[in-house]
Parts: structure tokens; sequence; C-alpha cells
């Protein structure tokens, strides 16, 4: 091994030419400024990260187990016909024709939709019988960072659309910003921003701030709480939302089996110009080929919807709604048919023998 190298000066002495024992040029005054900041700031990501705290899901699906629950995204009435073909798997391609006919609140119609999909992005579109055309893009640039697109093409006046938004899902905290027909040069539109953020293991507070800008000389600008308790187990969950217009919504959402779950909704308006409170209770039966749900609510409806698979590719439904206060009644049938030319392999089945 190579000995240090040591200089001489004219007096004899000698000198480490090292790195370290070279002199270190003073440090910015800015950067010494900011030292006890970065020093906190690091100290507290470090206690923050200690915590292991979960991360709490967007604000988007703060009722998601509650909607899975009731009726109120699958009640139809009428009949209704579903025939999606699946051309390929890897990346997943498939189109749906879907038919309504005979509903007491929509027109008959026709819409015609294709789904693509990989690992990194998502497109779906459709396009129905009057020609209005909706698109939606889902764009991943990493597991916790997803940019979503979504228009919406009418001949209706009033009824196009466009909106922009992105998610980002931190270790302990979701983010969200979303803006709805913005126009640059006059910052007309609508702009929504919220903040997700677990405080403990089992609950999570957040914030969402709504600013509307119809026209360039009338705005309004809105926020709102939110809070979401989860049981340790994750077999029960609470949420509230309250908006300063007095408007309380609170949801409890219990999962009682392997296979069924029960959901309560309860809105409040307590506004001076409307006092108002609806209440709904709902359950959800998984069964070996069908899943069963039921709601009540407190205007008097009671609503029911089963859909039976006799086979992995066709399933049959049948909804029901009665109003007693109205006096009034729906029913709906339905039939959703999948069919495929792909093989089993292709499919990710088992190869037949």
């Amino acid at each position: 091994m190579a000995s240090p190298t040591f200089s001489s000066t004219k007096d004899g002495e000698f000198i480490d030419p090292s790195p370290s024992s070279m002199p270190q040029a003073p440090k910015s005054s800015y950067t010494a400024a900011l030292a006890p900041l970065t020093s906190v700031f690091s100290r507290f990501s470090h206690w923050r990260k200690s915590l292991d705290l979960p991360n709490p899901g967007t604000v988007e699906n703060l009722q998601k187990e509650v909607k899975s629950t009731h009726l109120t995204n699958f009640m139809f009435d009428g009949a209704r016909a579903d025939l999606t073909k699946s051309l390929s798997m890897n990346p997943a391609f498939q189109v749906t024709h879907s038919f309504v006919l005979g509903s007491q609140v929509s027109a008959p119609s026709y819409n015609f939709g294709a789904v693509f999909a990989n690992n990194d992005i998502f497109l779906q579109g459709s396009v129905d019988h009057e020609g209005n055309v909706s698109a939606r893009m889902n764009q991943g640039w990493a597991e916790n960072s997803i940019t979503k697109i979504q228009t919406q093409l009418s001949s209706q006046a009033g009824h196009s659309m466009i909106q922009l938004e992105h998610d980002y899902q931190g270790q302990d905290y979701s983010l969200n910003a979303k803006a709805v027909n913005p126009w640059p040069t006059d910052l007309t539109g609508i702009y929504i921003g919220n903040y997700f953020q677990s405080v403990m293991r089992n609950l999570a507070l957040g914030v969402e701030t709504l600013y509307q800008r119809p026209t360039p000389d009338m705005s309004e600008f809105t926020t709102s709480y939110l809070a979401k308790l989860t049981s340790d187990d994750k077999n029960w969950i609470a949420t509230a939302q309250v908006q300063p217009a007095g408007i309380l919504q609170a949801t409890y959402w219990q999962k009682l089996h392997e296979k069924v779950e029960v959901a309560a909704d309860l809105q409040v308006m307590a506004s001076p110009q409307r006092r108002d409170a609806i209440a709904t209770l709902g359950a959800k039966y998984d069964l070996r080929m069908a899943t069963f749900r039921a709601q009540l609510d407190s205007t008097g409806k009671v609503s029911a919807l089963l859909e039976q698979r006799f086979a992995p590719t066709f399933a049959f439904l049948v909804a029901g709604e009665i109003d007693h206060f109205k006096n009034a009644a729906k029913v709906g049938v339905g039939v959703m048919i999948e069919s495929t030319n792909l093989t089993p392999e292709e499919m990710g089945m088992p190869p037949q023998h």
C-alpha cells in the first residue's frame, strides 16, 4: 500500500493535502438561515414516518362501501340489456352494446362503449343514438400518481363539459385537484381541491374547497370538512361530511358476515330557507351465484334488486321500487351477456384436458 504523501514548506513543516484537511468554504447566510427550519422539518418527517399511519384513501371514495351496498347507483326501471364482448385480455379491450326501453324516467336509448386498459393507462369511450359522446382517460405516472381526464360532447346547449383531475397518494395522506370547464383567459369554471390526512391509525380528517366562477364578475367559495373512522379489522366504517351551508351527511357501513353487508346514510339540511332530513338503510347479500340488495328510506320508498348469474357470462336482473307516499311503483328487468373469442389460456383459466 502506498504511504501518504506530504508536502513541505520553507520552514520544514509538513502539510497534509487530503480533502478533509483542506479549509471549508463558509456556508451562505441564506443556507444558514434555513438550517433551523430544515432541521425541524426533517425531525417532523422522521417522527411522522415512525407513526406508520395508513393511507386514508381518496375523498372521492369516502363513501365507497355505502354506495356499493345501497341501490342508488344500481336501481333501474323498464327493460335493459348489456352485451359485452372481450377482444383481448392483456391489454384489456372490450366493447359493449347497451339498450334501455320502457323506462319511466328516461327515453329509450342505445349506447355503444369501448374500454382499453393496461398497467399504465385506462381508456373508456361511449356514444349514444343521439350522437352524444363521452370519454375518460386515466394515466398512471406512478403507483401513487394518476391524472384523469373526462369529457362529454353533446348537441344540447350547456351539456358539454371537460374535467381535468390529478390524484396523489402519500404514505398517510391523499391530495386531489380538479377543474371542471376551466377557461384560462378569465379563470371561469369550477375548481375543487381536497386534502385527506390520517391523524390516527383509525381516524382520518380532511378538508375540501370548492371555487365556482361561472362568469368573470361572479364567484363563490365554499369549504367542507370530512372525517372517517375505521375499525382495526376494517369491518365497519363511519364517515361524516359537514358543509358551511348547514348540510351534514353521515354514513355507517358494517360487514356483518363474509357475505352480508349493511349500510346507513343520513342527510340533514338545516339552512334558514329549508330544514329537511333523509335517512336510508340498505343491505347487501352475496350468494354463491347471486347478489341481492334491499333498501328503505324515510321518504317511503322500498326497493330491491336481484342479480342472478346462471353462468359466468350470463346474468339476469330484476329490480323493483314502491313509493308508499306517492302510491307509485317501478319495475325493471335486464340481462347481461358476455362473450369472448379468447381461449381459456388467454383468459388466465387453467387449460382444459
